[in-house]
């Protein structure tokens, strides 16, 4: 007879991503995880396999949270300037639960353990191919809506905020001095003009 799990998957594995996202992957032991996720060894073995499995499993939850969380963010402004300076905005401040100091998990898997890690890689670009396409169809709503310049386009202004955002996620975890960036988010919707 199968024993019944004597804990609650999904909290143990957003503990699990919390701790990767605060320590990184190497810097992340065993023990860490098993004393946020308040079970033991053997418990996580069963339950998520070895530390990669567990990464993995903790990475793609930490993308759909943030998919998600983008989502909204992009459709609750009243314009899509105003949503998309949101979403900057909130890399710098660290709005969504998201502490500056710790960055993206994705960006900070992207220069980690994506270069050596074709698993990891293959998350991380699929996260960055969403958020393009996510920007893009902002983007493509504002031009039909009229608030933005039909000259645009859409598909190389999603791919440059992307990568914007994507830098501007490493220098938070840079710790830059405040006036260097508190109009980072209004100089990045330039490219909208």
């Amino acid at each position: 007879m199968v024993r019944p799990r004597e804990f609650d998957e999904r909290a143990a594995l957003a503990a699990a991503m919390q701790v990767f996202w605060e320590k990184g992957y190497e810097a992340t032991s065993l023990s860490d995880l098993t004393d946020r996720m308040a079970i033991q060894r053997p418990s996580l073995y069963a339950a998520f396999g070895g530390k990669k499995e567990l990464f993995t499993a903790a990475l793609k939850l930490y993308v759909q949270l943030s998919l998600s969380y983008l989502v909204n963010k992009l459709q609750s402004a009243p314009s899509v300037r105003e949503s998309l300076h949101a979403y900057f905005q909130g890399i710098i401040d660290g709005s969504g639960g998201n502490n500056p100091d710790y960055g993206c998990l994705c960006v900070n898997t992207m220069v980690e353990m994506a270069p050596h890690e074709p698993d990891f890689a293959q998350i991380t670009a699929d996260y960055q191919a969403s958020l393009t396409e996510l920007f893009r169809k902002t983007i493509e709503r504002g031009i039909q809506s009229g608030e933005l310049p039909k000259h645009l386009n859409p598909a190389s202004i999603s791919r440059l905020l992307t990568i914007s955002a994507i830098g501007l996620s490493v220098s938070m975890k840079s710790k830059p001095n405040l006036p260097q960036v508190e109009h980072v988010a209004s100089e990045i919707l330039t490219l909208l003009e």
